[in-house]
């Protein structure tokens, strides 16, 4: 019975999800159906303080105050700076400015929180100029798919946020975690790159005539607003003045104060942006509604038990564990976004993960890993649907590009598992 029951709610929310339903209300939907033909639990009290408890947690309130700066830095020329910074220094690197959507994704991922935002951003600045110089499509839209995933990743990470309320870790922790493993990650990035580039030597453009060291220095000025932002939010966090949300209020004053000196900050952009990040937070706020809903419905049911029961009978040691959870979110984010994921499934899972004495906070940054695998898997790629309103390009042909980079983001996984002081040497440290 638990078996139909369980197949049942999962081809509903595959049939409503695929009829364009907003991801949240889909969630809730589905939560209303189990609650109301699987279980005894009156539906209204439980759906009413569900949804209130789960969105008007005070540790949440960073996650709008990072959208907004976000937003912000997305309407200034900052980014646009960046680029002028970043390029005189990649000029004798194999891959030269390809490295530029690396670095550049993870400079702004510092500052942005958002996978989407850092992809569409960076991509709004290198891809005109990349191809504008030659550089192949193939390798600079792959790249930028794939770094724009550090998003996730590199604190401060939206996501992380979610993970860290819903697991009941510390933020703080949970930021210091992702550090290493994201420079990791870039580091990945950038040496395939250049082993592309010294294996594809003829599809490299020529170099740029050579600056003198006090030319690049001169140019790297524009790198200077944003670093100094990435330093205030993170080193407030990290030096422990100030919690994840002030350090994100923080972010938003000094994006503003950043805008209002170099005079690209308006009335209008201001607008903008607060507009921009209010739809995106009630976007997130509605799916997490909605998962919490979903996740008590299952709960009553009996699913999650289930589901526990099953995964712990297989008796699988800690690696095998690992992998049929990373392939289970792979296949998952073929139809759910990252934060609905983390959400939908934590409650479900967190139990069987403390058995097998994996740390929570080492299992934050395996899910962030993963959930950006899921982020360029079609068919719900979000970086990949990004890329497609940047390019016009078709899906399956980003996701090929994307295919090498999700082997290195499985070569990450890999990695934290065989040394995980790479996670947690930072944590221990505070």
């Amino acid at each position: 019975m638990d078996i139909f029951i369980a197949g049942l709610l999962i081809v509903l929310m595959i049939v409503v999800l695929g009829s364009g339903l907003w991801i949240g209300l889909s969630l809730l939907g589905v939560a209303l159906f189990a609650m109301e033909f699987f279980s005894s639990r009156p539906v209204g009290d439980s759906m009413v303080f569900t949804i209130w408890g789960s969105t008007s947690s005070w540790t949440l309130t960073a996650l709008p105050l990072f959208l907004w700066m976000g937003e912000i830095l997305f309407r200034s020329r900052l980014t646009a700076d960046m680029f002028k910074g970043l390029a005189p220094w990649l000029n004798r690197l194999p891959g030269r400015l390809l490295h530029a959507n690396v670095i550049g994704c993870g400079i702004f991922a510092a500052v942005s929180g958002s996978s989407a935002a850092t992809c569409a951003t960076i991509g709004k600045i290198t891809l005109p100029e990349l191809k504008k110089r030659g550089y192949p499509d193939d390798i600079s839209m792959g790249s930028l798919a794939g770094a724009g995933t550090f998003g996730l990743l590199i604190p401060p990470s939206i996501i992380m946020i979610v993970y860290a309320v819903a697991a009941d870790v510390s933020i703080a922790k949970l930021f210091v975690a992702g550090v290493i493993p994201g420079v990791m990650l870039m580091a990945i990035f950038s040496v395939y790159i250049a082993i592309w580039a010294l294996r594809n030597k003829d599809k490299v453009p020529a170099a740029d005539a050579d600056m003198s060291f006090s030319q690049k220095l001169y140019a790297g000025r524009h790198l200077i607003p944003i670093v100094s932002l990435i330093a205030l939010v993170i080193g407030a966090i990290y030096s422990g003045v100030a919690t994840a949300t002030e350090s994100a209020a923080m972010g938003v004053a000094g994006a503003l104060a950043l805008s209002a000196i170099e005079r690209s900050l308006t009335w209008a952009s201001f607008k903008e942006g607060l507009y921009a990040a209010c739809r995106v937070y009630c976007m997130i706020g509605l799916i997490l509604a909605g998962a919490a809903f979903l996740t008590l419905a299952m709960g009553f049911i009996g699913l999650p038990r289930e589901v526990a029961l099953f995964i712990g009978g297989l008796h699988l040691s800690q690696f095998w564990l690992l992998m049929l959870l990373m392939a289970f979110f792979i296949l998952l984010g073929c139809f759910l976004d990252g934060i609905s994921m983390v959400v939908l499934t934590m409650a479900v899972l967190l139990p069987t993960v403390q058995a097998a004495h994996i740390d929570l906070i080492w299992f934050g940054v395996f899910i962030v890993l993963v959930v950006e695998m899921a982020q360029i898997t079609p068919p719900v790629g979000f970086n990949l649907f990004v890329l497609q309103g940047l390019t016009k390009r078709e899906l399956p042909e980003l996701a090929r590009m994307a295919l090498p980079f999700f082997m290195l983001l499985v070569l990450a996984v890999l990695l934290i598992y065989a040394f995980p002081q790479i996670v947690l040497i930072g944590p221990s440290l505070m």
